[in-house]
């Protein structure tokens, strides 16, 4: 006999360092991630998580570095178990010293 169980399932881990590893990876040289934050995020029909991940540099123009970077973290297939990553995007800000890199992903 099956007895059923009003408990939700399990939900997947929190791919946060996962994705952290990865996308340092991803980065060109000079580029260094700083300290990251994530903020839960939820739709009617998706559950997940907005990584921030700030980045400093040392020389260079911030818009070209942000163009590149950007196109190249859209091209990666990034591998999160029970996850998906929906968008990714790539800001810069006002005195054009630091990159903001968000992603947002989904569970699967």
């Amino acid at each position: 006999m099956i007895a059923w169980s009003p408990a939700a399932p399990m939900r997947p881990a929190c791919p946060h360092r996962r994705l952290r590893r990865l996308l340092a990876r991803e980065l060109p040289h000079g580029l260094a991630l700083g300290a990251s934050t994530l903020r839960p995020w939820a739709s009617a029909s998706f559950v997940g998580a907005r990584h921030i991940f700030p980045c400093a540099f040392a020389a260079g123009e911030a818009e070209p570095l942000r163009r590149s970077l950007a196109a190249h973290l859209e091209a990666v297939e990034w591998r999160l178990a029970g996850h998906v990553v929906a968008d990714i995007a790539v800001e810069s800000d006002a005195a054009g010293a630091m990159l903001r890199i968000e992603v947002l992903t989904v569970e699967d």
